[in-house]
């Protein structure tokens, strides 16, 4: 057995957990502001998860259609939210979103041109004009290209295969104030105590603890909520997950592999296994091009009632569509299924289904700051809430990584300058290192099979479609995983200290998994992404958004009325009017 005892510390002003597009553009503000920074990750760099957002970047700069504005940016956002996102959070959104986008291109990122040479810009669902640049269909591998070229020039060091297993914080005069984390090297274990002044928390979501998951393994584990519902944070809205109406269904390694939302943007049908195109069924106006918690819940009504494939899915055709086309507009899709399966999707059907794909709940935070309930912690990316309310507006993710990952990383840099000492506590740092050295342990448990447990709980019981009967079944099945928890088996060897990593991971899927359950017992409701077969109705009452939060080191949930909306866009959100599908992808 092998216990590693020692640490190493490392001091900066700043600390930044998570590589990916929030974390960068955060680390790239505090530099900026003149702050020491370190960015610590779980993957290697490049590979975060913002390499997988294909489809484009929002922002209202009206260089295919002038008469966008940040206005309607705002209404298409709030409206597809169904009015339980925060006014000004996503007001902040849409007006800094053109200043990120021209930022990305200064620093040059290959965004697609119209023929005079602008931006081009192009209609993902529910928006009301074409706003949404993009780069092919690699969007976000080009965005966090720049972002960690960028990061390189300017020197800032990023530690990568690094696990972060606490955030460090002290408590006085009932104030709690975090000033650090421990975590360590997932290839040799070793430890390492980051002191900071202040901390920018952007590690993901928790979208990998559904069975099938856009997501790939050992990411958006729900690492990110753990760690800050342990700090004393609250969570907001974490029952509203976006389930992408396509993943693949196999191979298995593969199973919920984002299918592009682009395919049927270009013409692609959905059909059943009886050969109907059923969406007919489920909005006979808009069919394929319905909004995203539509597409999901027919295919998954198609799949549950016996009319799906043999792998449990339905099926997805662009074949009558001319392959220069499909090699033109979907590149990316003609190799992955080509690659994956031998698939040549210009003469064959796709087999797809559902699959978790964006966490739309996550860590309470201040709109204008990103600080959250903990002094000197600030949060930013998809680990936080507030913008997309109970469904998200396609293109807004990248747009929300941005503007939030760079106010998060000026006003932690702005916390350290009014720093006269840099806090530390040795009793905090002990109890994370004796926290390791507890997982570190023989046990009867495998983290692997347990975590198979929880995907399983959370597909079968807080999936597509919910019920109070199965969500009760689901709590008190995860309870038991949760009790088998504390019995892994944790052996660090020659291959490293992944066991150590799987375990942690683990845990961040039972913790948010429990916060996401009990959240959707509480709502009451059908609205957006949250679909319950015994309350089949948006219900006004519901206008809240629930929280959670621990209290003797259980969770707990209350509710909080929806902020109202600014009277300069009550008129403009009451205008709204349903949206016509011609020529406009899906989110």
């Amino acid at each position: 057995m092998i216990i590693m005892k020692e640490y190493r510390t490392k001091i900066c002003n700043v600390l930044i957990i998570g590589s990916g597009g929030a974390g960068l553009r955060a680390a790239i503000a505090a530099h900026e502001s003149g702050c020491e920074v370190m960015v610590i990750g779980k993957r290697i760099k490049n590979d975060a998860h913002t390499t997988l957002a294909a489809g484009g970047i929002n922002a209202a700069l009206g260089t295919v259609d002038p008469e966008d504005d940040w206005i309607q940016h705002f209404v298409d956002t709030y409206q597809e939210g169904y009015h339980i996102g925060d006014p000004k959070t996503v007001e902040i959104l849409v007006k800094d979103a053109p200043n990120r986008v021209r930022e990305l291109v200064d620093w040059g990122t290959p965004f697609a041109r119209t023929e005079d040479g602008e931006l081009d810009q192009r209609y993902f669902g529910a928006h009301t004009y074409r706003r949404t640049c993009y780069a092919g269909d690699y969007t976000g591998r080009a965005i966090l290209s720049t972002l960690v070229e960028k990061v390189e020039q300017l020197q800032i060091p990023i530690i990568d295969m690094t696990y972060v297993s606490r955030l460090l914080v002290n408590t006085q005069n009932g104030q709690k104030q975090c000033f650090g984390a421990m975590a360590f090297d997932i290839n040799s274990g070793e430890r390492t105590v980051f002191l900071s002044d202040s901390v920018v928390l952007a590690a993901g979501g928790h979208t990998r603890i559904w069975r099938r998951s856009s997501s790939r393994r050992d990411e958006n584990t729900g690492d990110a909520m753990r760690l800050a519902l342990k700090s004393g944070c609250k969570l907001s809205d974490m029952e509203m997950v976006q389930f992408h109406p396509t993943g693949m269904v196999h191979p298995e390694s593969l199973a919920g592999t984002l299918v592009t939302e682009a395919v049927r943007g270009e013409g692609g049908r959905l059909t059943n296994s009886q050969g109907e195109r059923y969406m007919k069924h489920y909005d006979s106006v808009r069919m394929e091009l319905s909004t995203r918690d539509r597409v999901a819940l027919a295919n998954y009504t198609e799949i549950s009632e016996g009319r799906g494939t043999e792998n449990n899915g339905v099926y997805l055709d662009i074949s009558h569509v001319d392959k220069g086309i499909i090699l033109e507009k979907l590149p990316r899709m003609y190799r992955q299924f080509m690659e994956s399966q031998m698939l040549d999707i210009s003469k064959h059907p796709m087999e797809v289904a559902p699959t978790a794909h964006y966490s739309m709940g996550g860590v309470v935070v201040d709109p204008e700051t990103h600080s959250t309930g903990v002094i000197g912690l600030y949060a930013a990316g998809e680990c936080t809430s507030g913008v997309h309310g109970a469904n998200r507006l396609g293109g807004n993710s990248l747009a929300e990584i941005l503007v939030f990952g760079k106010i998060a990383g000026d006003e932690a840099a702005k916390f350290s300058e009014t720093l006269d000492l840099q806090t530390r506590n040795r009793s905090i740092i002990q109890e994370a290192i004796e926290e390791l050295d507890k997982l570190t342990t023989n046990g009867e448990q495998l983290a692997r099979p347990l975590q198979r447990a929880v995907r399983d709980i959370m597909w079968n019981y807080c999936g597509v479609l919910r019920s109070g009967e199965g969500l009760q079944k689901g709590l008190e099945e995860l309870m038991k995983v949760k009790e088998a928890s504390k019995d892994v088996d944790v052996r660090p060897s020659a291959e490293g200290f992944s066991d150590l990593a799987l375990a942690l991971d683990l845990l961040g899927s039972i913790d948010s998994a429990e916060a996401t359950i009990r959240c959707a017992i509480e709502r009451k409701e059908s609205r957006g992404a949250h679909q319950r077969s015994d309350f089949t109705e948006i219900d006004t009452t519901e206008n809240v958004n629930y929280i959670v939060e621990l209290v003797e080191s259980k969770q707990v949930v209350t509710r909080n009325n929806v902020t109202p909306l600014p009277d300069e866009l009550e008129g403009p959100v009451n205008a709204y009017q349903d949206l016509s599908v011609d020529g406009r992808l899906l989110e």
